[in-house]
């Protein structure tokens, strides 16, 4: 078993409530918190520290809704390698992490190698990254793009119910 697989396995019922609640709502406060979950302030700062500390919680962040800014354009492409051996596979990790328009960047198990969610301006400015950046990743040998027409749901929020 991996390290993080026995930290989810140790999680109780208060760890999972304290989990769904600041999914919804980071910025609650600890007594707030403590009182939504059924604990009292000083166990429940406890947990929450464990969670940090345990590298459950990864950190805190503002969800920015990104049309204000301009950045409503996304489209998921496929990335093809011509490479898949371990050290080609590092090569393209540590480059596609510099790309600042790429949001999200999965290994996939299927007749491609990566599946890239990418956020631009404007179809003409995709068009730009994927020419003059995703298409020049180490190992690229090929890309196939699907452009998003509206997003139904689009959520970071995570599951915290097992099973």
């Amino acid at each position: 078993m991996t390290e993080k697989f026995d930290r989810f396995r140790q999680l109780d019922a208060f760890d999972l409530k304290i989990l769904g609640v600041l999914a919804q709502d980071g910025r609650i406060s600890v007594t707030d918190l403590a009182e939504q979950v059924g604990l009292s302030r000083t166990p429940c700062q406890q947990r929450l520290n464990r969670l940090m500390e345990s590298g459950v919680i990864l950190g805190f962040r503002a969800v920015i809704d990104p049309q204000p800014l301009g950045l409503d354009h996304i489209a998921y492409t496929e990335v093809k390698l011509s490479d898949t051996r371990e050290a080609a596979l590092q090569d393209f990790n540590r480059a596609v992490r510099a790309i600042d328009e790429v949001e999200e960047c999965h290994m996939i198990a299927s007749s491609f190698d990566y599946l890239l969610k990418v956020r631009t301006a404007n179809i003409a400015r995709f068009r730009a990254v994927l020419g003059e950046k995703i298409s020049r990743l180490p190992h690229v040998t090929s890309t196939s793009t699907f452009v998003v027409m509206e997003a139904i749901k689009d959520s970071t929020r995570m599951p915290t119910q097992r099973g």
